[in-house]
Parts: structure tokens; sequence; C-alpha cells
């Protein structure tokens, strides 16, 4: 009797044992822990599928725990591409659905771009992590809960907008807001104003709720992530150089082009790429007492893109600048060395342009392959300018003009097919004729526009249509006709006004340069310059918000001339022509004369059979 009641006790030793042990709360796993291991790298989203390791890059270690700090509400990543950013964020949902289930709102600037991220990147790693399989019912079954944009779990859910979407902003309570690439975010989600605002308005109910932005960064003073950055730990990714051990954060001015190398700041000795990268690494705050953690770390620091790589993406943004066209650098600024654009200069003086003019002595210098026109329409008249274009974008006013009266009524447009008809002469002998156009439909005579335009659609003649913001692309190709049977394309003004900003800044001849004519008769006069002068780029804040645009200088000034040069630069980007080899036809066209002449005397000679010449 003695054993069975021992055994009897020893069984229910076993069974309250049992029965603790299911209802203990988890191991206090950190974000990173969890990641190391539960977390599988899809195949057709990582270049490196498989287990995930966060030795891989252990500056996301810090990042990713940080996020999993109960005592920190907020943490900011203002980055580079390539750094594993799009990983992590991951890794938070990952961990809130199975460790520490919670409501989720996943922000991407647009909700197309939620869509691709939710069957992209999502939808693959809840299929190839075994953990989070089971937790997040199929999509195809009846009422699984599981859509798109909206996937439901034990104890919690996750939910994708864009931030062009007021709706999927101003519902739902949510605990974890992950906002990514928040500086592509629109100024307002519709009507509603700041995207993130109305998310953080969500997760007002919940003591633990947490903010998590990730971008890389745009314009200085507009960027939304420097001005988040900047009122964090402002924390930077430091490692040892592997000489003399100072601790330094990875620095392009300290970066050796030819060996693709760092010299330390301290000692001045030079290391390779992958001697910097052996040393132990370790996130170091300038500013330790704020209350949310902040982190900024370069494309340097990535173990996927060699630094080789990164100063020939430099050189080649370097090239194009020199062309006037600052966009690439801009792109590598922000994309490489996750840094803001600071843009040099609010505008062009006039002085300067006035002073830079030149006798052409012909309609068109020889060094021009193609021309371009554009046209502004008026109340009271039409205004057009003719540009030549060389190689890399170097650039000729060949004509400025007015032509005076109703747009509305046939002659003005009969008077502007002699201008744009007209066949301009080289100095060479050669003639040139206007290869496209660009007409703006934005004004009170939009239907005539798109007649003028429809009639002469075969000799390149284009109707556009002109869009601000900084966000907005240069060229918007038409996929289909309007209503009124016209292409119409989109231009992105800002982007093209900074471009020819940029261009008019050239001092020296060549790629990007703008020449202009001295000739009277050209309309290159003072009221001209006075024009393509007339704006300046400004900030303005609204609700808090600051926003980049182009603005007159003064009330009431004359801009079409700057309207004008944007709107034939369009016009060349809309034609892109082969311009070497159009440089090669017009040489050997020059030429022709005499081997047509060396080609009758030999068959003068009798030396042609049969069209071969011997």
């Amino acid at each position: 009797m003695a054993t069975k009641k021992h055994d009897d006790i020893e069984l229910l030793f076993r069974l309250v044992e049992n029965a603790t042990n299911n209802v203990a709360p988890p191991p206090d796993l950190k974000l990173s822990d969890w990641a190391d291991l539960y977390r599988r790298l899809s195949s057709e989203s990582s270049s490196e599928p498989g287990q995930w390791r966060t030795d891989r890059a252990p500056y996301q270690r810090e990042i990713m725990n940080a996020i999993s700090d109960p005592e920190i509400s907020t943490v900011v990543v203002m980055s580079s591409a390539q750094i594993g950013k799009t990983e992590f964020l991951l890794n938070v949902i990952g961990y809130h659905i199975d460790y520490d289930p919670a409501p989720i709102l996943l922000i991407q600037p647009t909700d197309k771009m939620a869509e691709a991220f939710s069957k992209d990147r999502l939808a693959p790693m809840i299929r190839d992590t075994p953990v989070l399989r089971s937790k997040v019912a199929n999509a195809k079954s009846r009422d699984s809960g599981n859509t798109l944009l909206h996937k439901k779990f034990t104890g919690g859910h996750i939910t994708l907008v864009g931030a062009n979407a007021p709706t999927g902003l101003a519902s739902r309570p949510i605990r974890i807001v992950l906002a990514d690439e928040v500086d592509r975010y629109p100024a307002s989600a519709g009507t509603e104003g700041d995207p993130l605002t109305l998310a953080k308005k969500r997760a007002n109910t919940f003591w633990n709720r947490k903010f998590v932005y990730v971008s890389t960064p745009g314009i200085k003073g507009v960027s939304r992530i420097e001005a988040e950055y900047e009122n964090s730990t402002m924390e930077e990714w430091h490692v040892p150089c592997p000489s003399c051990g100072h601790y330094q954060p990875f620095k392009w001015g300290q970066v050796v082009f030819e060996s693709a190398s760092m010299a330390c700041k301290h000692c001045g000795v030079i290391h390779s790429e992958f001697e910097w990268k052996l040393g132990t690494g370790k996130w170091v705050a300038r500013k330790p007492g704020a209350k949310s953690r902040g982190f900024h770390i370069n494309e340097l620091a990535s173990p996927w893109k060699r630094w080789a790589e990164i100063i020939e993406d430099f050189k080649a943004a370097k090239k194009e600048a020199k062309k006037g066209n600052i966009e690439l650098l801009k792109s590598w600024v922000n994309t490489s060395l996750g840094e803001t654009w600071e843009e040099e200069g609010e505008g062009v003086e006039l002085d300067g342009l006035l002073k830079r003019r030149e006798r052409y002595n012909c309609e068109v210098p020889d060094d021009v392959l193609v021309l371009t026109a554009a046209v502004d329409v008026q109340d009271n008249r039409l205004e057009y300018e003719i540009v030549g274009w060389g190689l890399e974008y170097e650039s000729w006013g060949i004509q400025y003009g007015v032509i005076m009266g109703d747009p509305g009524q046939d002659y003005v447009w009969d008077m502007l097919d002699g201008v744009l008809d007209k066949k301009y002469a080289r100095n060479d002998g050669q003639k040139l004729q206007i290869m496209t156009t660009c007409v703006d439909s934005g004004g009170h005579h939009t239907k005539k526009v798109y007649e003028y335009c429809k009639k002469h659609e075969l000799k390149r003649v284009w109707a556009i249509k002109g869009e601000s913001g900084s966000g907005t692309p240069f060229i918007k190709r038409p996929k289909k006709r309007n209503d009124a049977g016209v292409w119409l394309f989109g231009i992105g003004v800002d982007v093209g006004k900074d471009t020819i900003t940029s261009r008019l800044k050239l001092f020296e001849e060549g790629p990007g340069y703008c020449h202009f004519p001295i000739e009277q008769d050209r309309g290159y006069d003072q009221a001209y310059f006075e024009g393509l002068t007339s704006e300046h780029r400004v900030v303005r804040y609204t609700r808090g918000q600051a926003k980049v645009g182009w603005e007159k200088r003064t009330s009431g000034a004359r801009n079409e001339p700057f309207d004008l040069r944007n709107y034939a630069t369009a016009a060349l980007e809309i034609l892109n022509p082969p311009m070497e080899l159009l440089k090669k036809r017009l040489g050997k066209t020059e030429a022709q004369p005499a081997v047509s002449e060396a080609k009758a005397a030999k068959k003068r000679a009798g030396l042609v059979n049969k069209g071969v010449v011997i």
C-alpha cells in the first residue's frame, strides 16, 4: 500500500509540473534571438535563402533588440539601401505573430506597394517559416481571415496600407506601427492630413505601443526620417581600426578609390574593406539621453555591396552631374550614403547668363544634332522656343518668339506651322528640322491644343500637362489616348526645373552647358533671361510638414522662358534620339559630295561593275 501511495503522489507531482509548464510564460526572447531561432529566408526574395543569421549583418542586432525592448516606444532607422532593412521589418512581423501577438500596421508609400510587399515578401516568409505557417490561416480557405492586405492570427492581426489611403490609416486600434520608406509618403493622406500622425493616433490606447520608422532619406530640411532621427539618440555604427583600434563610422571622405579601401581618421593607415569589416562593431550615440532610439548606417557597412561597386556607382552619378543631370547623384547620396541631399542655391542669377551670350554667325551651330520645340499657350498669344541639342545634353538656344493673337482662332496656329515646319541651316550647309514639339495643354485653350496636336501627330507634336511635386517623374508616357484621342504626356515640372537650374550653373562648355545667342533678332534679350531666372526653390510648411517647390521670386513675374526650356527638354527626353549615331550620319553627309564625285569618276572610267565600287 505504501508503494502505491508513493506512486500516486509522484504521478500527482508530474501532472502538476506538466500543467505548470503549459501555462508558464514563454522564455524571454529578444527579437534577434527569435530571428536566429525561427526565421527562414525565402529563395524568391533573398540571395541567401535558408536560416536567418543576425551575425551576417551584425549591426542589425541592436536595431532589432531595441524594437523588442519594452522600455523603448520609438525606433528610427535612417539608412542606405542594401543594409537589410526590409528583412528586419519582416522579423518584427514574425516576432509579433509567433512570440508576442499584437495588432500590427505596416505602412508603405502607396497601396500598390503594400500589395506588392504582401505578395512578394510577407507571404513567402509565412510560407517558409514553420512557426508562422501554422499560425496564419491559409488564404485559400473559406473565412480564413487571410486576405492580401489583412491577415489574422491568434492574439492579433496585421494590416498593410498605403500612406496615400486615408481609410486604411483611420480604422482598427494598432499596437505596433511599422512605417517603411517614410520619405516617400505624400504630404497628406487624401484630405485627412499627415499619414504618420493618423497612424500614431491608432496606437493611443496601448500602453506598450511601438513605432518603427524606416527610410532612405530625401531632401534636407524636408526629410521626415531626418527629422525623426535628429530627435533620437542619433547612433552611428562604429568599427575599430585594424591598426590602432580606434572606433569610427564608415565615412565616404576616408575611402580611397584606387584600392577600394579606407584610411583611419586617427592613425591614417589604409586598410581594405574586408579588414575593416572583420572587427566587432558597436553603435555609438551622439544624444544618449533621447527618449527614442535612432540609428544611421550607410552602404559601406553592408555585406551585400562591395566598395568597388559603390565607387563605380558614384563615378557614374558624378559624370551625369557634370552634364547638369543631378538626379542620379541625388539618388546615390540618399541610397548609398543614407544622407539627405542638400540643395546648392535657390536659383540662377540673371547677370551671369546675360554675359555668357555668344555670336553664332549661323542659324544653327555645327555641334547641334537635334532640334526640339516648346509652345506655351496664353490667353492672347503663343510663346515658343526652339532649342538645339548636341552630345551629352549640351544645348543651344536657337529662337525665342511670340505669336500674338487669340489661340482660339486658327490663324494663330497656322502661323505656328511656319515656325515648326521651317528648316534651320547649320554653318556646314546642312539643314535640320524640328524633330519633336511639346505644347502645354494646361491653359484656357485645351481643346484647341488637342486639335492641333492630333492634326500634327505624324510630326511628333505632343500635348503635355505639367505636374508639380518632387516625387513626380520627369516624363509620364501615356499608355493610351485620352478622351480627345490625343497622346497626353505628363511632365514632372519640378524635376525638370531642378535639372535646368543645375545646367545653367555650369560655366565650362561641354556636357550639359547651355549656350545662348547674342544676335538681337533671336529673342534672347534681357526680358528672356528675367523670365528664365524668375523662379527659385523654396521650402514651405503646411500643417507642420515641409514641402519643397518652385515659386516666382516676385509676384507677377513672367516665367514663360523657364517653362518653355523645361518643355523643350522634355521633348528631347520623349524623343530619346540616338545622338552618337546622328553625329556619325551628319559627318558622313558633310563628306558625301567628294565621295559621290569619286564614284562618278570611277564609273566614267569603267571601274563600277554591277553596283559594286572597285
